[in-house]
């Protein structure tokens, strides 16, 4: 961590300003656009500020995990590219794209959003496979909420291709039917910098918070999944504090979601 731009945010922030000049539990403007990539069986781009992801879903069917013979199965990965930004590196997953894939995974599981034992075929045998892809476009933070988002809002545009007597599927046509979702867990991060939180931080911000902790929210206002990020420790108060502002971000989010997806 640059101790000076630390330093400099801080200051900043003790100004009750930010960057952009929002306010410190201010959501940049989201905009959600549903099937936008041709050949995928669900896709959406959610913009958010600069932020801008796209996700894809990809079904196939496979054999179930042992452990979960009656179950189908949910993945999600996440690909920074340096064409999203020149921090990213090609090659292998990195750190931080597992850690953004294992969250929104989470997030999703926890939250219960999609009846898994509706998309067993047969028991130990076949189910749905579901592939979630989640790629930046271009990154100016908070990949965690807004991957998350873009990932259910794939999600619900996903449709089930044709599959014949003999199991093959026809990916070029797709039938009526969609994906058993039940949930829609949603995401908020909290970061905190020095003595101050801050939602939907920007590249810069991150680049300098002491810790984060994405909250998932159900329909409900229950929570469903917390994460949290960084080193820096965190007092009761401190969750509280994050947690209370996640639940009124949440809240405005839902409205924008919801109508987005109808």
């Amino acid at each position: 961590m640059d101790e000076d731009a630390q330093e400099n945010m801080i200051k900043l922030l003790s100004e009750n300003l930010r960057q952009d000049k929002r306010g410190f539990e201010d959501f940049r403007d989201m905009t959600i656009e549903l099937g936008v990539i041709e050949t995928a069986e669900g896709s959406a781009r959610v913009k958010v500020g600069e932020t801008e992801l796209i996700a894809g879903v990809k079904l196939k069917i496979d054999k179930p995990y042992s452990d979960t013979a009656d179950e189908g199965i949910l993945m999600v990965n996440t690909e920074l590219t340096p064409l999203s930004n020149p921090n990213f590196e090609s090659g292998p997953p990195s750190i931080n794209s597992i850690e953004i894939s294992r969250v929104i995974d989470r997030g999703l599981r926890e939250g219960q959003a999609m009846d898994v034992k509706k998309l067993c075929i047969e028991a130990g045998e076949k189910v749905w496979m579901i592939n979630v892809d989640v790629c930046p476009v271009n990154h100016n933070g908070n990949l965690l909420d807004i991957g998350a988002i873009a990932a259910l809002a794939a999600l619900h545009d996903t449709k089930f291709p044709e599959v014949d007597k003999e199991g093959k599927i026809d990916y070029k046509k797709k039938t009526s039917n969609k994906l058993p979702l039940k949930e829609d867990p949603l995401p908020v991060t909290v970061i905190k910098i020095g003595d101050y939180f801050l939602v939907d931080p920007t590249e810069n911000e991150e680049a300098v918070m002491d810790a984060r902790i994405t909250f998932n929210f159900r329909k409900d206002g229950n929570l469903c999944a917390i994460q949290k990020g960084e080193d820096g420790p965190l007092t009761v108060d401190d969750i509280k504090k994050m947690a209370d502002i996640a639940e009124k971000t949440m809240k405005k989010n839902r409205v924008i979601f919801e109508k987005a997806i109808k």
